[in-house]
């Protein structure tokens, strides 16, 4: 998942400079070319917006904290140890998050210790403490509020008499202000160590003009979060499943090419009767290079579709697979990905990014299939922060007799907690 895209008010919006990468998006969105902003900048950017309400939230937890300290423990020396110790813990914590962000993480299959406290606590105590503060925040502003309109509905009135100066209500509302602090670690360790962890098949039947079982796996992010033995587990469920068809629409990886051939390895051993295709995300022109993806997908045999289609043959007629480059960060052109292609075929548009729908389904293609956003990661209330940056943040979509499938994927990014957004592997029985 790559940072929003920038909001327009236009109907349609052409981006490239050339025919050759010329290629309109959806309402609501504008697309940044690689010649308006090159992949560096956006890494760059994505990493400092991640980056700010992390350092915010440290900040005022801090303050929070030391404030307490200083007012519940008398003795002085030992209370300001307490608040250096406390501001350490932190500052490691938020390093030890930061690393993985800001760097290729290399390190393949950690041991369960390493992973849990080198990059899991961390991780934790990042997201919890974002929060934490967002909660304690509200809750502090909630607060002055209501002493003000107190203080204001009863002027004269001597402040101890008018909201009483009771025990056992202020530890009440201590307690209280503990536990809001404390909650969001708490999920956050449960959507980090369950939630993120299990997976489950979604199955859907939609018409396609062909009848075959097609799995969807997408946004693996194999690396210190995704390691070979968890990438196996969602293989094995694509295995039970016997697909017709396999495909892969995307971030293979998280921050490095290194952790590609073990999650082939794994991807490999699907055995699909019309075989296995792929289409690069985000992720992969982040941190890979087209030869070396090339090299990589060559040496496992499985079609990597930019821009271009295969036309399979069946006992009841062809269908194609076509597949078209990311649409924020390659060359993307649903043109040349169908260039030759009859009409009258049924075709399986594979994309990372699900925004090419509006056009796939001008074209007459009945399916398309993405991912991307995770279906947001976190979802609260029914409403993640994917579904504040596209229209198509997860689930089934329809344009006349064209559907979009948009899968959650089984892998996570920036951090490895899921809420309310479990792991998925899609099954569809095509028609």
């Amino acid at each position: 998942m790559s940072w929003p895209y920038c909001v327009s008010v236009e109907g349609f919006v052409q981006s490239g400079l050339s025919s050759r990468r010329r290629c309109s998006y959806p309402v609501g969105f504008v697309v940044y070319s690689r010649t308006a902003m090159s992949l560096r900048m956006q890494i760059g950017t994505f990493r400092l917006l991640a980056l700010i309400p992390l350092l915010l939230a440290q900040a005022y937890l801090f303050l929070r904290a030391r404030s307490a300290i200083l007012s519940s423990l008398r003795q002085g020396r030992f209370r300001y140890g307490v608040i250096i110790a406390m501001g350490l813990a932190m500052g490691i914590l938020s390093v030890m998050n930061v690393g993985p962000v800001f760097r290729r993480t290399a390190w393949v299959e950690p041991s369960w210790g390493t992973r849990t406290f080198l990059f899991y606590l961390p991780a934790i105590w990042a997201f919890g403490s974002i929060f934490s503060a967002l909660l304690l925040g509200l809750t502090r502003a909630v607060s002055m509020l209501t002493k003000t309109a107190i203080r204001l509905c009863r002027k004269g009135v001597n402040r101890e008499a008018a909201l009483g100066p009771d025990p056992d209500r202020r530890r009440l509302l201590r307690a209280g202000v503990v536990s809001l602090a404390v909650a969001p670690f708490i999920v956050s360790g449960y959507g980090a160590a369950y939630v993120s962890r299990k997976g489950r098949v979604t199955e859907l039947t939609l018409p396609f003009g062909l009848a075959m079982k097609v799995v969807q796996l997408t946004d693996i992010h194999a690396g210190v979060y995704m390691t070979r033995e968890d990438t196996r587990r969602y293989v094995d469920m694509v295995v039970a499943l016997k697909p017709d068809l396999f495909v892969l629409t995307g971030d293979f990886i998280s921050n490095s090419m290194v952790f590609l051939p073990d999650c082939m390895e794994e991807v490999v051993r699907v055995r699909a009767r019309y075989g296995t295709f792929a289409v690069v995300g985000n992720h992969e022109r982040w941190f890979g290079k087209p030869s070396a993806l090339r090299a990589v997908f060559g040496k496992y045999d499985i079609p990597l579709l930019i821009n271009t289609h295969q036309l399979i043959q069946t006992e009841r007629g062809p269908f194609a697979v076509a597949g078209i480059d990311d649409l924020r960060t390659g060359r993307p052109s649903l043109e040349m990905a169908l260039r030759g292609l009859d009409s009258q075929v049924p075709t399986l548009l594979l994309s990372h990014h699900p925004e090419i729908f509006p056009q796939a389904a001008a074209r007459g293609i009945p399916l398309t299939l993405a991912g991307h956003y995770h279906g947001g990661q976190i979802k609260l209330g029914g409403i993640s922060p994917a579904h504040l940056v596209t229209p198509y943040p997860e689930g089934l979509f329809r344009i006349g007799r064209s559907c979009l499938y948009v899968s959650r994927g089984i892998g996570t990014t920036f951090t490895p907690i899921r809420l309310g957004v479990p792991a998925e592997v899609t099954l569809l029985h095509l028609t």
